[in-house]
């Protein structure tokens, strides 16, 4: 008897957990979840957005002019969280977010030794904060892409001719090659 074609793939699943975490935010605006994954498919981290010690003192107002009760300055973002709550080495992980990392949350995945972010959701894709975190990925070799988009080989290896990861993009000398299902962006 073959088995079940209508489950999860190992993908879906470890998205499907960064979902179910950022249900735990109290965030009125954007609830965001993060679930961290080591190469042999184990969940070594899982985290959301939320307020120090997920205390109620805190206020979740967004409210631009007023920098001393603002949530930006008090909130823990899911990447950092899932990091804090790390239950094993994280260095070449993998981490599913439901939303694209800030400029800051970047820093904590470098740091950490994280290759690759899965994300569902880059809604503020135009804000610096993104743009500023994309770029640090690049830079550093770390590995980004849209969930459900699988990356195929941007190039193949050919001999004697270097290569270099830059994000979502494959630099073969001066020659850029981009993956044919990512926007094509200019740097």
């Amino acid at each position: 008897m073959a088995g079940r074609r209508d489950y999860l793939t190992t993908e879906a699943f470890f998205m499907e957990i960064a979902k179910l975490a950022a249900q735990r935010s109290k965030d009125p605006v954007t609830q965001v979840g993060a679930c961290i994954v080591k190469d042999n498919k184990h969940v070594v981290g899982i985290g959301y957005n939320h307020m120090p010690n997920d205390s109620d003192e805190f206020s979740w107002e967004n409210t631009e002019g007023n920098k001393h009760d603002n949530k930006h300055i008090y909130v823990i973002h899911a990447e950092k969280c899932a990091i804090l709550n790390k239950t094993a080495d994280i260095n070449g992980c993998t981490i599913y977010v439901t939303l694209f990392p800030c400029n800051e949350c970047a820093k904590d995945v470098i740091e950490a030794g994280i290759k690759e972010v899965v994300y569902l959701s880059d809604k503020y894709a135009k804000k610096q904060s993104t743009i500023q975190a994309k770029k640090m990925f690049d830079k550093v070799g770390v590995f980004y892409r849209e969930y459900g988009l699988k990356q195929e080989p941007a190039v193949k290896e050919e001999s004697g001719t270097k290569k270099r990861k830059l994000g979502r993009v494959t630099q073969v000398g001066t020659v850029f090659f981009y993956n044919k299902y990512l926007k094509i962006y200019r740097y």
